[in-house]
């Protein structure tokens, strides 16, 4: 994602909410299983059947539990190989230590199962003791992709966070998400934010139901101004 180029990032469970959320002109899909713990790693077969569903960019999410720690890093590594094999070609992870600090030993066990694919550091960076120190480590690490709301309270509690990230001119590209609303956008773009990531925003159900093609259409027209 160059500087200058919008990017709509949508949350999808399986296949249905991947084609509804193209067909609404979606540019990239964040895939994850149970929303209730805040998405956790999906199983070989949703992987399979949303990669057959769409031709957008599917990130996957590896994330063992609920929290920010590493877990059971072997197990995720082991499904890390299993989603890989399976096709899955983009990732989003991010792990801290008990201090809040990046868990850099963490990051790299499983940078070594996705051998160089792009990856996003999700929203744990909101928890880190220094979000803006944390983004530095993640430029070392690699990492192409920040999601973060500034705050672990959500979008409209890090406005201030977030717009010191979107001034940063070198490491990983900035994507916003986590209570977005639909008003914060044009101020977030105004400040230089180019990526925005939804889930419940186009759910207007809630996520018991698919994503809405109606509510993706308009968040698409949204940030690309």
């Amino acid at each position: 994602m160059s500087s200058k180029t919008a990017l709509l990032e949508v949350i999808a469970l399986g296949p249905e909410d991947a084609q509804r959320a193209q067909e609404g002109g979606a540019d990239r899909l964040e895939l994850v299983a149970d929303m209730a713990q805040d998405g956790l790693t999906p199983s070989e077969q949703t992987v399979r059947d949303v990669l057959a569903a769409t031709d957008l960019p599917v990130r996957v999410m590896l994330r063992g539990g609920a929290g920010f720690a590493a877990g059971d890093l072997d197990a995720l590594r082991a499904d890390t190989a299993k989603l890989v094999a399976a096709g899955a070609r983009e990732f989003v992870f991010g792990f801290l230590t008990e201090d809040n600090e990046i868990d850099i030993d963490a990051c790299q066990a499983l940078l070594k199962e996705i051998d160089g694919s792009p990856w996003t550091f999700h929203r744990a960076i909101d928890r880190a003791h220094n979000p803006l120190a944390a983004f530095d480590v993640l430029t070392e690490l690699g990492c192409d992709t920040v999601l973060a709301a500034g705050s672990p309270h959500g979008v409209g509690s890090g406005l201030s966070v977030l717009q010191q990230l979107a001034r940063r001119t070198d490491g990983p590209a900035l994507l916003v998400g986590g209570g977005l609303r639909a008003q914060q956008v044009h101020l977030l773009r105004a400040g230089g934010v180019r990526g925005f990531h939804v889930g419940s925003a186009v759910r207007p159900d809630g996520w018991g139901s698919p994503v809405g093609v109606a509510a993706v259409r308009e968040w698409a027209e949204l940030v690309r101004g």
